[in-house]
């Protein structure tokens, strides 16, 4: 049974940084893409970052140029490091491994809350 569990979510002042981690477990973590998506109260859920197993990431424009996403598939953990946090970014970040074949399923993670304050 596959398991993704975030962590590293928090408060923070406008302009600072957090870094979001999500462990994988039951799945062969390298062969599928992840990605950290978002979603603030009243919106849609929304794509943040994602990253493929050969580690070719992709980006919200919103997000260009202050979050990185990374990959450690030896320790089967995506990484989400988000710098010139903005009130905006506030949401529950949610991990997310895409299925690895057409028959497999998508898996999500339960959220972990990010709140950044003016």
């Amino acid at each position: 049974q596959v398991q993704l569990v975030e962590s590293g979510g928090g408060l923070v002042q406008a302009g600072g940084s957090l870094r979001l981690s999500c462990a994988a477990s039951g799945s062969i973590f390298s062969i599928n893409t992840m990605g950290w998506y978002r979603q603030a109260p009243g919106k849609e859920r929304e794509l943040v970052a994602n990253i493929t197993p050969g580690r070719i990431s992709a980006y919200a424009d919103s997000v260009k140029g202050r979050f990185t996403i990374s990959r450690d598939n030896a320790e089967s953990t995506v990484y989400l490091q988000m710098n010139s946090l903005k009130p905006e970014d506030t949401a529950v970040y949610f991990c997310k491994q895409y299925r690895s074949t057409l028959y497999a399923n998508d898996y999500w993670g339960q959220g972990t809350q990010v709140t950044v304050s003016s």
